[in-house]
């Protein structure tokens, strides 16, 4: 009963136009009970209180009916529901039709509006904070699309088919025997909010075909939403997430929900006073609208169980796909997503062509004289054969080509081959010889968009008077926007876009700190194993040449003993993390902050310290095994022993047990107090992939200064502790300050470079994706500059933290290219089925 209350509620104060807060001045009812009331986290709902209610929305007889029916099985007795608007009535038998209202007798009074608690207070104020920044990212996301120039396309919807909803009865989730009202039979891009809001369940889907604008609207329907234009302004922020690589058999949604919120919006790690992440707090407190945008990209095996477990919750959402593996989805499942109202998106006309193609392009003359000088009167516009042909509808190919530009994508490739590139005439798209199928002309605008939008320009000269200044930001911009080979382009995205394709599914995203992966991973153990061992190798070489009293060459040998031993050491870690799915690191979503307050994100600071001890000690032991192993070595080649000698095979047994414990408790230690130096990065710091980058080169650097003193003092002052503990069981041992010192020292700048390097985002990227993967010719050297390059020429889009194909259609035209022109490429063959 008080989940239909609060949704009956609702919609009546929806259909009065009235806010919450506008409800609660008409009654005198405060928000906090009119908000409890409409979530259903009220128990005990009193007449006078809905009463007053009725009277502020001024409801007739047969809204208060129906309230009545929803409140009558929590009251024994009749339900006298009256009106001081419409006239007194009631809906009990024995009511008083013609009586004033009087609160009941043991009725207290309504209370005053209580203080929000603290969570309360940090939640808004988180909330608030969010609400800003997704409409900022999103409003320079449909600015950097160019949804606007020279004007919105058309995009129109209507109601998706009836077997891909939900009852209506459901949708409004009204009580039984109460009449739905119709839904807005047809709209488009401008109206998608205000249908939304109309929609008292909150869920949605928009359905449409490959290019015809989901994700468009989508951006519009949170850009609307967080505009608040409308009388229903939801305390929900809409989040748009990519769906796609949502895998509902290994993730729950709410975990999934919030691993993404951390990504792309880290400062989202900060606590709250109940201890948990903002992040966990916004979704478990019902404030995150969820927009799931590409429920057709999850891979097709799981595509039932995400709707299952969508059905499974009564979170309010919104859902975009294609309508067909949407269809899929549902039949799997026997069941729409549940509450939800649909719409699909419809084509694009002839009409919508015409008026929008022309504007896209100067008009130019077929005689070669330019319009609006002489011989003008007679130009005719670059598109207006074409346009001409496709009103007509009677060429066949004009209809295939009216049916290809029928949806956004292939309008925006079309415009960009041909109103923005010189020399080319898109009356080729008419040469049926050319172009006999609607397929052959989308491959051609695929084919055809990389190369036009990475053809050569001339950048203008910067000219603000001072030459120094102007040379600067010349080269500023050349470093921006380089001339780019179209070929290598191309190229170089079609390796990213293969990247991207899974044996079990497609990814989408094109995360900076995961490009690594396409190398193998043999390629990339033995890369680590290599850097460690030359970090380790000169560690050893500066600190022994500078401190410890050796000749040159006994260091020198020393250091080459020690550091392929270390790297072998660290290649073995690294290796046995990769086989379990470890061997990339996402990016951290913290700072390192030497001075002042950390911002609360340590308010467990045991949690957090013995989850950070426990997941370093395994390669603190290892590392002290790398270096028990190089001082065996060394003693065999210095004093001329054999390695299976019994004396030096239990002095090694020893050490690498004493210098395990020691190097392991020491890693502990100096990576539990980096995590009580760690705080959220600020909001909007790292908003897009290149400010994420940015913020984890700085974090590096702030470990690296923090790691390599203490972990040398933690080596040196632990091991005498750890030796003293254990001689009484092991026999005699010895630790000097002055060795442990210059073992520390080793141990410190060599272990803190090579974790830098090899075990964090930032390292693994500067090591395969600056040096590896361009030294084979599948990056240029300057990756960085390459993707925020491709996203300001439109081949990439921003979501978050991660870069995307502008379109899914583009990203596998690229990988499919990309691998036809692999030397070992072979085309996938099926078995016939036997007849």
């Amino acid at each position: 009963m008080t989940d239909r209350l609060g949704i009956l509620v609702r919609r009546l104060r929806t259909q009065a136009g009235l806010t919450q807060e506008q409800m609660a001045e008409r009654s005198g009812v405060s928000v906090r009970t009119i908000r409890r009331l409409e979530t259903g986290k009220a128990a005990d709902h009193r007449l006078g209180t809905v009463n007053l209610l009725a009277d502020a929305l001024d409801l007739g007889a047969e809204d208060r009916r129906q309230l009545a029916a929803v409140l009558a099985p929590a009251h024994p007795s009749p339900i006298p529901l009256q009106g001081k608007a419409n006239g007194d009535f009631d809906v009990g038998a024995d009511a008083d039709r013609d009586g004033p209202f009087e609160p009941e007798p043991e009725s207290e009074p309504e209370p005053e509006v209580e203080p929000e608690s603290e969570v309360d207070r940090v939640l808004a104020g988180a909330a608030a904070e969010l609400a800003r920044e997704v409409g900022r990212r999103w409003q320079k996301e449909e600015e950097q699309r160019r949804v606007h120039d020279p004007f919105p396309l058309p995009v129109r919807w209507n109601r998706a088919p009836a077997r891909l909803t939900d009852h209506a009865e459901n949708i409004q989730r009204l009580p039984p025997g109460v009449l739905p009202e119709p839904m807005e039979p047809a709209g488009d891009l401008r109206s998608v909010a205000e249908a939304y809001r109309g929609i008292p369940s909150g869920r949605l889907v928009i359905l449409g075909r490959a290019g015809s604008g989901k994700s468009i609207m989508a951006i519009r329907l949170v850009l609307d939403l967080l505009g608040g234009s409308g009388p229903d302004r939801s305390r929900r922020v809409p989040v748009i997430f990519g769906v796609g690589a949502w895998d509902a058999t290994a993730v729950a949604l709410r975990d999934w929900l919030v691993d993404l919120l951390l990504r792309d919006y880290p400062h989202l790690a900060r606590r709250t006073p109940g201890g948990s992440t903002l992040a966990v707090a916004l979704v478990d407190a019902g404030l995150i609208l969820p927009v799931l945008d590409g429920f057709d990209e999850i891979a097709e095996g799981l595509r039932q169980e995400a709707l299952e477990a969508l059905n499974a919750t009564s979170l309010p959402l919104v859902l975009t796909s294609r309508a067909g593996e949407y269809a899929e989805a549902v039949s799997a499942a026997r069941a729409p997503l549940v509450w939800a109202a649909g719409i699909e998106l419809a084509g694009l006309t002839p009409d919508d062509l015409s008026a929008y193609l022309s504007r896209t392009a100067r008009p130019a003359a077929r005689d070669g004289r330019a319009p609006g000088g002489e011989g003008g009167e007679g130009g005719e516009g670059l598109w207006d054969l074409v346009l001409e042909v496709l009103r007509s509808g009677k060429d066949p190919a004009g209809g295939r080509l009216a049916e290809v530009l029928s949806t956004p994508l292939m309008i925006a490739l079309a415009r960009t081959m041909y109103s923005e590139a010189p020399g080319r005439d898109p009356a080729e798209l008419l040469d049926a010889g050319r172009f006999p199928t609607a397929s052959s002309l989308e491959d051609h605008l695929l084919a055809g968009f990389v190369p036009t939008v990475y053809r050569p320009r001339v950048a203008e000269r910067a000219a603000t008077g001072d030459p120094d200044r102007d040379r600067r930001q010349d080269r500023r911009d050349r470093d921006r926007r380089r001339n780019w080979d179209p070929d290598r382009a191309r190229h170089w995205l079609g390796h990213l876009a293969h990247h991207l394709v899974r044996l079990d599914r497609d990814r989408h995203d094109l995360a900076w700190w995961q490009i690594g992966e396409s190398l193998p991973r043999s390629t990339r153990v033995l890369t680590v194993a290599l850097v460690s061992a030359l970090c380790v190798t000169v560690s050893d070489w500066a600190v022994v040449l500078l401190v410890a009293p050796i000749t040159p060459g006994e260091a020198l040998v020393q250091g080459a003993v020690v550091g392929p031993v270390g790297g072998l050491a660290f290649g073995c870690f690294y290796a046995v993390m990769a086989a379990f799915g470890g061997g990339s690191f996402a990016p951290s979503q913290v700072r390192l902050r030497l001075r002042g307050r950390t911002d609360g994100i340590g308010r467990r600071p045991v949690r957090t310290f013995t989850d950070r001890f426990a997941a370093v000690v395994p390669g603190g032991f290892v590392m002290g095994i790398g270096c028990a192993c190089a001082f065996a070595l060394q003693r065999a080649l210095y004093e001329g022993r054999s390695l299976t000698d019994p004396a030096l095979v239990e002095a090694l047994l020893i050490n690498m047990l004493v210098l395990g414990l020691i190097f392991s408790s020491a890693a502990g230690l100096v990576f539990g107090l980096l995590a009580a130096l760690e705080t959220p990065l600020d909001v909007g710091s790292a908003a897009t992939p290149a400010g994420l980058l940015s913020a984890n080169r700085a974090t590096v650097y702030r470990q690296v200064l923090v790691i390599v003193p203490v972990l040398t003092l933690a080596i040196a002052l632990g091991g005498g502790l750890v030796v003293r503990l254990l001689a009484g069981v092991l026999g005699p041992l010895s630790w000097k300050l002055p060795e442990g010192l210059v073992i520390g020292a080793v141990g410190g700048l060599g272990g803190g470079l090579s974790y830098a390097l090899c075990f964090t985002a930032w390292g693994q990227w500067l090591i395969f994706s600056r040096l590896l993967l361009p030294l084979t010719g599948k990056l240029p050297w300057s990756p960085e500059d390459f993707l925020d390059d491709a996203y300001r020429r439109g081949v990439l889009r921003r979501s978050g933290a991660v870069y995307q194909f502008r379109h899914v259609r583009l990203q596998h035209h690229l990988g499919h290219t990309y691998r036809r022109r692999q030397g070992n490429y072979t085309p996938a063959t099926f078995p016939m089925p036997p007849r």
